[in-house]
């Protein structure tokens, strides 16, 4: 009897020991697809960028033709200043709304919590 709870303990023990194993080289294979992932998102990301500064020198040069460059680049230049300035404001708003940044209900919560366990250990 005390051999087979010693084997069945040892066969649970290798058994625990490769499926670690399993669970790590699979975490591996998985953290490599991230990283590539990830990489891929970022050069998507700089990719748009140049495109969206060509979509800024193409309204340049469309506007170009019936007025000066200069007042093209001009045009262009107030526009995105008025959409970044809206962003921002939209931005400053909702980080406004956000703060404070402290978890308020689940600080009540704790000290709610609190009070009553020291209420009912003073019982």
């Amino acid at each position: 009897m005390g051999e087979l709870v010693q084997r069945a303990s040892q066969q649970l023990t290798e058994l625990v020991r490769g499926e670690l194993r399993l669970a790590q080289a699979e975490m591996k294979e998985k953290g490599k697809r991230y990283g590539k992932g990830g990489g891929l998102f970022g050069g998507a990301g700089v990719v748009g960028f140049l495109m969206l500064e060509a979509l800024v020198a193409t309204a340049i040069a469309g506007l170009a033709v019936p007025l000066p460059v200069w007042a093209a680049a001009l045009i262009v230049t107030a526009v995105l200043g008025v959409i970044a300035a809206v962003m921002a404001m939209s931005g400053k708003k909702q980080v406004d709304q956000a703060a404070p940044p402290a978890p308020e209900r689940t600080v009540e919560n704790v000290k709610a919590d609190v009070a009553t366990i020291k209420e009912s250990a003073h019982r």
